[in-house]
């Protein structure tokens, strides 16, 4: 059995399709068609239903799985563990974060880690959605939540808060409210409920009870951008609203406290460009935690 053949393998069970992961691991897909039945021909078994759409894992594919992510964590174990002193950071680093966070505070902020490592690939991931770091969706991930299961390595970057605004647009001629039940009096922007990721995103609870936006957007940027556009009052952060004069602050003392933690997996611990990334993200959060609180 090829060990090649397993990484690749890997990348279409995890992707779900042919052509995205051959794109990932660039390769052509015709070559990664191949190497996969090279790989189901040397276990005599079938690992995967291709379908036009895309494919999905046999029996004995999700069985192999579990084996071939094991197999990957030692490797990667062995890689790290050889010819790490003293070489320079190299390879691809990918980063999943929620929006917010990786829109309007790192990617400004990662150009820099790039320059002082040339040879340094970063991924960034700004969507908003959980990442499987078991399953390789990517090497580092930021979330709103500390990580109870599998094994991960995780800290807290920093806490953050959220509050109301408004543009100055919107209040100018729906008026300013003075109390949270005046509220109910105004256009409400806040999250499509059915895709909130993690209850902790489920801030309007702690506003007040039945919400019920008349604009739901499933991001945080497309929240902030309606807010911004004069469509309502929602529940921005802190760190992001506070830099556009053209909001307003509504009901100060409504303050909403959250995290952000950073996590990678176990197997990864011992990566020279996973510890340096995870690092510099670190280092930026600790800088300038005043600009999240």
């Amino acid at each position: 059995m090829n060990w090649d053949d397993v990484r690749l393998f890997l990348a279409v069970a995890r992707s779900g399709q042919f052509l995205s992961a051959a794109r990932r691991v660039g390769v052509n897909h015709a070559t990664l068609s191949r190497r996969v039945s090279a790989l189901e021909a040397a276990l005599g078994t079938q690992l995967l239903v291709r379908r036009p759409q895309g494919c999905e894992l046999t029996e004995e594919g999700e069985r192999f799985l579990s084996a071939a992510e094991r197999m990957e964590t030692e490797m990667l174990a062995a890689q790290a563990g050889l010819g790490q002193t003293g070489a320079a950071i190299s390879g691809t680093v990918r980063i999943g974060a929620p929006d917010g966070f990786g829109v309007s505070f790192l990617a400004p902020r990662l150009g820099k880690l790039v320059s002082r490592h040339p040879e340094l690939k970063l991924e960034l991931v700004p969507v908003p959605r959980s990442f499987s770091l078991s399953r390789r969706e990517a090497d580092i991930a930021i979330t709103i939540d500390r990580p109870e299961q599998g094994r991960l390595v995780s800290s807290k970057l920093t806490d953050y808060t959220l509050g109301l605004y408004a543009a100055k647009t919107y209040l100018a001629g729906a008026g300013v409210p003075e109390t949270v039940d005046d509220l109910r009096r105004h256009r409400r922007i806040g999250y499509v409920e059915d895709l909130i990721y993690s209850a902790s995103l489920d801030f309007t609870g702690e506003v007040m009870r039945n919400w019920n936006a008349s604009l739901e957007i499933s991001s945080a940027t497309g929240q902030f951008e309606a807010v911004r556009s004069g469509a309502g009052i929602g529940i921005l952060h802190n760190y992001i609203a506070a830099r556009h004069p053209d909001l307003t602050r509504l009901l100060p003392e409504t303050t909403i406290r959250r995290a952000y933690w950073i996590t990678f997996h176990e197997s990864a611990r011992e990566l020279a460009r996973v510890r340096a990334v995870a690092g510099f993200i670190q280092e930026l959060a600790t800088a300038e935690r005043k600009v999240f609180l």
